[in-house]
């Protein structure tokens, strides 16, 4: 290195990657901006240059040397720093001492100095929050560091859901993925078998599968919403449970199964229903949420918004350093953020290892002939979306199909609907030529002069959400009305005298379990 070399460096004036003292005797300072450096971009640090960028160097000792070197050792972990001693050629007998150190990589450990860690905020030297200096702890060795391996005192085995955990030993042992002997083994073997003890202490992985108390960890939550529309605006349903992680994950594909739309398919003799994003891919992005996300945080917790255009599902935490969005979904190797839990959940068959899940997800969604799942993340949060197939977003096409009418809007929001269909017997009584004749129609819906019926917008809404079964507290939800009698009779009870619904339990008008259905062609 020369003084024209030097000259370049600092042409730009101190930054977050160039420190200048003007000698030695600031050498402390010079030391902490070093751990900074090493803890941020890297840089250079120069003695014997000015703030100002004076280039005055200062007198060099074997004994300066070593009162360098000295307070190098007393950065952790142990680094070796060269020094480049270069002479002002404008004052002989005087040097400027240059040190350099390369940039902080990911899953490094944090650096300190004299048991601080420092980091840079552009030009500026600060110590480094506790916060950031444990997660670098923990990137930089996960199996030691990380939450779910720590053994809390506090925890203890009363505290565990015992009958969960042979529940789901038995699974394990079902699905070939546990030796039968286990089923006879106490409950601390099995937990020892999962990794999940350590010199008789129970790990906070074994409260995050199996905790009774899970009031005592905020991370464990379940944030659930319905919005209306395809942004968080409206909730038509918002729900937040605590639990678990059988239980989240029991709660989350409950709140699915509510608000996505299911059909039947006959296979055989059978007919099964089916969500219209296939129940394993949800399943799979759930338990993938639940198992990998960021549990050191009290803020960790795992979100399903369901929209009318999507899902999404979000945990905290970050994708591994090797995979990105875009990567994500081609064949990897697994890469588990909490890898005590997951592999406790591929002993008990509840997770697949080698970084399949994403492929089987896709492949389940190519399957059932929706579009395959994207992934996003913004540092903090990772989600995965699922389009949701446009089923009803076409009213008269829908209507067309499914009622065999025809809409047409009139200048008060209200749509005159011409009934053809008379199919029904238990309407024929009320069908005159191709109309409803309104003078023998009981029913409270509105008329036009021609005596067609006039639909409100909410009452259209209403044939356009009832393409699947849907209960009467769905229904009056959805439209944004409060649920009770007179709104149950105006916006279901008249479409059912119309002809237009139908009741699934026709002969219980009244059971908790009834249902409205559009009446089909």
């Amino acid at each position: 290195m020369t003084i024209a070399d030097i000259k370049k460096l600092i042409a730009n004036d101190e930054s977050r990657v160039l420190e200048l003292k003007k000698s030695t005797g600031e050498l402390v300072k010079a030391m902490q901006t070093l751990c900074a450096f090493l803890n941020s971009d890297g840089g250079w640090l120069f003695f014997g240059i000015t703030p100002k960028l004076e280039i005055l160097g200062q007198n060099v000792t074997d004994n300066t040397q070593r009162e360098i070197a000295h307070e190098i050792t007393k950065i952790e972990p142990a680094i070796k720093l060269p020094l480049e001693i270069v002479e002002v050629p404008e004052r002989p007998g005087n040097f400027v001492i240059g040190i350099h150190v390369e940039a902080a990589k990911f899953g490094d450990a944090p650096y300190t100095y004299d048991g601080r860690a420092y980091y840079k905020v552009e030009s500026t030297t600060v110590q480094m929050p506790r916060a950031m200096f444990e997660e670098r702890l923990r990137r930089s060795n996960p199996t030691r560091f990380a939450w779910e391996s720590q053994t809390p005192d506090s925890l203890r085995l009363e505290d565990l859901d015992e009958r969960q955990i042979r529940n789901t030993v038995t699974y394990g042992i079902n699905k070939g993925r546990m030796p039968a002997s286990s089923a006879s083994e106490d409950t601390m073997t099995l937990l020892d078998k999962f990794a999940m003890v350590e010199n008789g202490k129970i790990k906070n992985a074994a409260a995050a599968l199996f905790t009774k108390r899970p009031q005592d960890y905020p991370q464990f939550l379940l944030r659930m919403a319905r919005f209306r529309g395809t942004e968080k605006r409206d909730f038509i349903d918002n729900m937040r449970v605590n639990g678990n992680f059988f239980e989240l994950l029991d709660a989350g594909l409950a709140f699915l199964f509510k608000h996505l739309n299911q059909s039947g398919v006959v296979k055989g003799l059978r007919r099964e229903e089916q969500l219209e994003i296939p129940f394993e891919a949800l399943r799979e992005a759930l338990t993938n949420a639940l198992c990998h996300r960021q549990l050191d945080s009290p803020s960790g917790s795992v979100g399903i918004a369901v929209f009318d255009d999507r899902v999404e599902i979000e945990n905290a935490g970050h994708l591994p350093n090797e995979l990105t969005v875009e990567t994500i979904k081609l064949p990897h190797r697994s890469y588990p953020q909490n890898p005590i839990i997951a592999n406790a959940l591929y002993m008990t068959a509840y997770l697949e290892s080698w970084g399949t899940g994403v492929s089987r997800m896709v492949d389940a969604c190519k399957d059932a002939g929706v579009p395959e799942p994207t992934y996003g993340t913004d540092g903090l949060f990772v989600w995965i979306t699922f389009k949701r197939p446009d089923l009803d977003t076409n009213l008269d096409t829908n209507l067309d199909t499914n009622l065999d009418t025809n809409l047409d809007t009139n200048s008060d929001t209200n749509t005159p609907l011409n009934i053809t269909d008379k199919s029904n017997t238990s309407h024929n009584q009320h069908i005159n030529s191709d109309t409803y004749s309104v003078s023998n129609l009981d029913t409270n819906l509105d008329t036009n002069s021609d005596g067609r019926l006039l639909l409100s917008d909410r009452q259209k809404e209403v044939l356009r959400y009832c393409i699947f079964p849907r209960s009467s507290k769905e229904i009056l939800e959805h439209i944004g009305v409060i649920s009770h009698q007179k709104n149950r009779e105006r916006f279901i009870n008249t479409l059912v005298d119309a002809g237009l619904l139908d009741r699934t339990q026709p002969d219980s008008p009244n059971s908790p379990n009834q249902r409205y259905v559009v009446k089909r062609k």
